[in-house]
């Protein structure tokens, strides 16, 4: 603060205020004299000529959102009698890419009604049809299930915080879902718990910082995984490059069915290892999940051939985490 001060002196000025919109005391030559930059005209950006003797240069009033008019307005009324007394309630709405967010704030009511414990499984089931916006499902808890029919931005699932996303192709669509994308980049981003289930392909990291929650997808872009601590990932398709990157815990299996995966895993803190009963029964019921939830046509064909597709499965797994795995296991049988 001292030091703040000190350069608002040197400038002539008494408070942070009065550096508002100060562009007069920029100097740029240092900016413009350095190769990348040479040549550039900052001056529309500087110009103060369109400023009179009066004007007001900082914020004075509240911005309108139009928080009024989103669509978890609408989704908060419709789950009234499930945040007030546990009841089942279910909905059906159209969505548009404007629509961002969605089923954050009627989130935020179940974590201030129930806290952390949230509501029992499916509790609100509500449906979307069209196009997410970016964050849909950001935050969710326990208790909401959204199951969106169409496509999605970015951040799908964002803090993920113990709800449920299906994402499936629009019932119209007559593209191939699992040679497409559905969904953005960075999905799953910090997820805590939860699950995610969606029939298609996504964007880049996938499940970045997961530390707790299942996801079934059917292919990903580059660095899916990363610096994931927590939680299992099922990949059905093709990966980008730099797969598992910085990963330190939770397992990620990843169906290598044309044999091209370790071209793309980033070795330098997993092991590439095989399946073993735990992990083929735990596929066995994930992939049973996705395909009720979504409709996948991979997810049946694995599952009609699940003793030879299960041969092509790859499992990712932190050599720190297997090895914490492999003593707790030790430990438990002294224990017994």
């Amino acid at each position: 603060a001292e030091q703040v001060r000190t350069y608002l002196a040197q400038l002539g000025l008494r408070s942070i205020d009065e550096a508002i919109g100060r562009v007069d005391l920029i100097n740029s030559k240092p900016a413009l004299t350095h190769w990348k930059a040479k040549g550039l005209n900052l001056a529309p950006i500087l110009s103060t000529s369109h400023l009179t003797a009066g004007t007001i240069r900082k914020n004075t009033s509240k911005q309108d959102h139009g928080l009024d008019q989103i669509l978890d307005n609408t989704l908060i009324s419709d789950a009234k009698s499930a945040l007030e007394n546990g009841d089942k309630v279910y909905g059906t709405y159209t969505i548009r890419n404007v629509n961002r967010s969605v089923g954050t704030m009627l989130g935020s009511e179940v974590t201030r009604l129930y806290k952390g414990a949230g509501l029992p499984d499916d509790t609100i089931n509500f449906t979307f049809y069209g196009s997410a916006g970016q964050s849909f499902g950001a935050f969710l808890p326990k208790g909401i299930s959204l199951t969106l029919f169409g496509d999605a931005n970015d951040h799908v699932g964002k803090g993920l915080s113990g709800g449920r996303i299906a994402i499936t192709p629009h019932p119209k669509s007559t593209f191939i879902p699992e040679e497409n994308i559905i969904a953005g980049n960075v999905i799953l981003y910090g997820a805590t718990s939860g699950n995610v289930f969606i029939r298609g392909i996504v964007g880049e990291r996938f499940a970045v910082r997961n530390s707790g929650a299942i996801a079934v997808v059917e292919g990903v872009g580059d660095h899916g995984c990363e610096y994931m601590t927590g939680g299992k990932v099922v990949v059905l398709g093709s990966t980008g490059r730099n797969f598992g990157a910085g990963m330190s815990g939770g397992e990620a299996y990843v169906w290598d069915f044309d044999g091209h995966f370790k071209e793309n895993v980033n070795t330098d803190m997993v092991d590439l290892d095989p399946m073993d009963e735990d992990d083929i029964s735990f596929m066995q019921a994930i992939l049973t999940e996705h395909h009720a939830l979504t409709g996948s046509r991979r997810a049946r064909e694995i599952l009609d051939n699940l003793a030879n597709e299960i041969k092509s499965f790859v499992k990712i797994f932190p050599r720190d985490y297997k090895a914490v795995k492999q003593t707790q296991g030790k430990s438990s049988s002294k224990s017994a």
